[in-house]
């Protein structure tokens, strides 16, 4: 009986509200949030897109360009203090350059994102880490580790980054590169290059 109940009501709505319908006001809304959520930014270009962020912190320190796109669920922490530490954090994403569903950048020093740099799903950009790699720290809860940085993160132009990569402290990745799906970036990549792996290395250059 309930379950009749519910597929009426579930019928009733879809009559009301069918799946164009629906896409149509997600789309509006998804809109009025981009323009909300652009407030919080330190500077904004024309024709950005933001979707709807899972997690935002220190958004005075980001700089986006103009005909940014941020996709859904993305996570983008920028620290000037943990704990006791005080850092300078930059992050900067150039124009026309876009990242997919999932992504997550964390910064305290400086992430450069350059022009047309075009990013999938589930990316993962780190300029820091909890805690550098010494035998002394390793006794501490890892949360309660001193952040570090091993230097920026730089993506030059017209890169392509594929799915679920993940790029460390104090990589540059030349321009127009192409870095494939699931490598992680531990070292820096020559403009022009096919990257793969974990960790990546050059398997072509073009």
């Amino acid at each position: 009986m309930i379950k009749r109940i519910a597929l009426s009501m579930i019928q009733l709505y879809h009559a009301v509200i069918t799946y164009s319908v629906y896409n149509k006001i997600k789309y509006y809304w998804r809109a009025v949030y981009s323009l909300w959520i652009q407030l919080e930014f330190g500077k904004v270009g024309r024709n950005v897109y933001i979707g709807k962020i899972d997690l935002l912190k220190g958004a005075q320190y980001i700089s986006l360009a103009d005909n940014v796109s941020i996709s859904e669920r993305c996570i983008i922490e920028v620290y000037d203090s943990y704990h006791e530490q005080k850092f300078a954090p930059i992050l900067t994403i150039g124009t026309n350059s876009h990242i997919g569903d999932g992504g997550h950048i964390t910064c305290i020093n400086r992430v450069q994102i350059g022009n047309n740099v075009l990013m999938g799903r589930k990316i993962f950009i780190t300029d820091n880490a909890h805690g550098a790699s010494e035998r002394a720290l390793l006794d501490t809860a890892p949360n309660k580790r001193p952040l570090t940085s091993k230097g920026p993160v730089i993506i030059e132009d017209n890169v392509w980054i594929g799915e679920m990569v993940c790029i460390m402290p104090g990589v540059r990745i030349g321009k127009s590169s192409i870095i494939g799906a699931n490598a992680v970036v531990t070292k820096d990549i020559p403009p022009y290059s096919v990257a793969a792996g974990n960790p990546a290395r050059i398997v072509k250059q073009l």
